[in-house]
């Protein structure tokens, strides 16, 4: 083959010089030909074998069902493959194309050396890719950042083959690279600052277990309230409510302050802690006589049988004078309420009943004093909490007037306007 190359481009030489074309113009388009003669060889065959691959990959992944083989198809791995073919080519063409420019043949046998180095890390790595692909189907890493795994290992490969190239270029040692590199190591910790601490960030992430793929976060100092969609040597990327991406460096998960509602999801329940503003001056003592309208409330009638005997029996021990109500102990309309809240939210049907539940009593405002719910729905999902939570204040609101208590308001222009009205008459 070699014979048969040699006598090709010497044919095409003595060719051109017997239609007398100069001897420089001859080499010169003579090796022109045979370069495109070669890239044209090059290509056929880096087609038909990537075309081959792939058809057998294909045709394997649809009969054994091994998710392995269909993943390496869409990696890639046929097309890389290929691209390593044409290497033993090249390498036997070039001495022959280049015959009458033999200064180009030595640096054009290392490029093609660290072609390789190179095509065969890409190799590797879409056969490492389509394992982590693999991987992502177990249960077990469906939530882990193979993301940054696979960039770790794509930065050794690449250091690797960087050491290769150095020794193919100089022919020295490849220690003496790793020597370099350590001299270099204070110009390479500045390159590559963002990648060694996202390196070290994902590892203690992923050890402590600290932020999954599909989780949602909020971190306000980035604008991030959404789910983290990828997780990558250097950045975290979250998909926020609105559609729009927010990129977090994944070393500002372990430096900053950030909020994951996993747990939140993984129990089942989503919290309610809102306030209802009761005005101060509203709350008052029940007589006697009232009692009767309250024990028509459903819900509180029992609690009232029950504490009026508690309160009666206090009252006689202590011989309170119940000529005024504030001897002794009394009923008030903001307790009562503060019941039927409790009994209320212990018999809706989107509450949560094995969380906690609570109705308290904050310390009072200039704007009144607050009635907080701290109770938990049954449901994580947003549209429904949300509905849930508006079912339940559309009703306590409506009920204060039931107990003659006011909700706070700030005045507006128009109530103003109405007091001016009445006081005018």
């Amino acid at each position: 083959m070699e014979t048969t190359s040699y006598s090709i481009g010497r044919w095409a030489y003595h060719l051109l010089s017997d239609w007398g074309v100069p001897d420089n113009w001859a080499k010169f388009i003579n090796c022109i030909i045979l370069l495109l003669a070669v890239i044209l060889i090059v290509y056929t065959a880096q087609y038909l074998t990537r075309k081959i691959i792939r058809f057998f990959l294909d045709k394997s992944a649809k009969i054994t069902k091994i998710s392995f083989l269909k993943y390496l198809s869409q990696n890639r791995f046929a097309h890389y493959l290929a691209l390593t073919i044409p290497y033993n080519i090249v390498k036997f063409c070039i001495p022959i194309v280049f015959e009458d420019y033999t200064i180009w043949i030595n640096p054009l046998n290392k490029l093609i050396e660290i072609y390789l180095i190179f095509m065969v890390i890409w190799l590797v790595m879409s056969i490492i890719k389509s394992g982590s692909d693999v991987l992502r189907e177990k249960p077990a890493f469906e939530h882990k950042p193979m993301e940054s795994y696979l960039q770790v290992i794509k930065l050794v490969l690449f250091i690797f083959g960087l050491g290769s190239a150095y020794v193919t270029i100089t022919g020295k040692d490849i220690t003496v690279f790793f020597a370099t590199m350590g001299a270099a190591s204070a110009i390479l910790m500045l390159v590559f600052k963002d990648s060694i601490m996202g390196f070290v960030a994902s590892i203690q992430v992923t050890i402590n277990d600290m932020v999954r793929i599909g989780d949602w976060v909020t971190m306000p100092k980035y604008g991030a309230d959404g789910d983290v969609v990828e997780i990558n040597l250097t950045t975290v990327k979250v998909q926020n409510f609105d559609k729009t991406i927010t990129t977090i460096p994944t070393y500002a998960l372990i430096s900053d302050s950030f909020q994951n509602w996993r747990g939140m999801e993984n129990a089942g329940g989503r919290r309610i802690k809102r306030s209802i503003i009761i005005k101060q001056s509203s709350i008052r003592f029940i007589a006697d006589e009232e009692l009767s309208r309250f024990k028509k409330i459903q819900g509180i009638s029992n609690y009232i049988d029950e504490r009026q005997v508690e309160i009666i029996a206090h009252n006689e021990r202590i011989n309170a004078d119940r000529s005024l109500p504030i001897n002794g102990r009394n009923l008030t309309n903001a307790g009562l309420y503060r019941k039927y809240t409790e009994w209320y939210l212990k018999n809706h049907p989107g509450v949560h009943k094995n969380m906690t539940l609570m109705v308290r009593h904050l310390p009072p405002t200039d704007s009144g004093i607050p009635f907080e719910l701290y109770v938990f729905t049954n449901t994580i999902k947003w549209v429904k909490y949300e509905e849930i939570m508006a079912d339940i204040f559309d009703h306590l609101l409506a009920a204060t007037k039931y107990f003659d208590l006011q909700i706070f308001e700030k005045e507006s222009g128009g109530d103003i306007k109405i007091l001016e009205m009445i006081n005018n008459r």
